[in-house]
């Protein structure tokens, strides 16, 4: 069969959305290529996907016709260009979409000149299926690539369209802001020993809590400071712990949190 999906980087991201894909029947395995240097790897994904690997990207890239996937490190992203350099010219046109993380697009698109290329950033999350993707794209991108694009990336979650100007700030948001919550998770739990629970008890209370919360805020629509009114009775303990919140500048923390991600995001970019 023709290979339509190629994957380079069979790492813990490229996995995620290799299952998803798999398992929702958006590619067939024998549709699929992945191009992996380490024989572990190579061999983990051969035998749970039943997907053909290879240590050519070369390769890949002339045999895949529909998408191809870059999944690696950002580091190795130039040496990979090199190597992919002098088969640009084949037939083959597929549709670039890089999840790595400050590449931006002028450099996505002076490796693969004339094709369509997307820039997307998964948080996390995704490898559980219940991620948020932010994706922008190039030049040559047309709208079926842009469906195509958001039609795999929502394999892992939801999916937003945002200028390249504020993927930095997406970054500072939805990327670093799985370890903001695992460290909101981690206080929650903590309060809950010092106040006398039992750490095992205190976390499976804390983990809910949050889960609970963001999925009553998801699909009652309400705005999160009208729960939290709903939840604050006069006098009661809730004001009092939220109260001590203030005092302490946690929303403060939060923000300052993302503003201080964003910024070393944008460093990053132009280093």
């Amino acid at each position: 069969m023709t290979i339509k999906f190629g994957l380079i980087g069979g790492g813990v991201m490229g996995e995620a959305l290799l299952s998803r894909l798999i398992a929702r029947g958006i590619y067939h395995p024998t549709e699929v290529l992945v191009s992996e240097p380490h024989l572990p790897r190579q061999r983990l994904l051969e035998e749970h996907y039943s997907v053909a690997v290879t240590m050519d990207n070369r390769q890949l890239f002339t045999d895949t016709t529909e998408v191809v996937l870059l999944a690696v490190k950002p580091q190795v992203f130039s040496a990979i260009a090199q190597e992919l350099a002098d088969v640009m010219e084949m037939n083959s046109k597929p549709l670039i979409i890089s999840i790595l993380a400050g590449v931006p697009l002028s450099q996505l698109e002076a490796a693969f000149p004339l094709l369509p290329v997307i820039r997307a950033m998964p948080n996390t999350p995704a490898t559980v299926g219940a991620g948020i993707t932010a994706m922008t794209s190039g030049a040559y991108t047309k709208a079926n690539h842009i469906e195509m694009a958001r039609h795999l990336l929502a394999a892992v979650g939801d999916v937003v369209e945002v200028p390249e100007m504020l993927m930095d700030a997406v970054t500072g948001l939805s990327g670093s802001g799985p370890a903001y919550v695992a460290l909101l998770i981690e206080s929650l739990s903590d309060g809950g020993v010092s106040s006398g629970l039992p750490r095992a008890i205190a976390y499976q209370l804390a983990l809910q809590t949050v889960l609970g919360t963001a999925k009553l805020l998801d699909e009652t629509k309400i705005h999160p400071a009208e729960l939290k009114d709903r939840v604050t009775s006069p006098g009661g303990t809730t004001i009092a712990g939220v109260a001590q919140l203030e005092k302490a500048g946690f929303r403060s923390a939060i923000i300052e949190a993302v503003i201080a991600a964003t910024a070393r995001s944008q460093e990053l970019g132009h280093g």
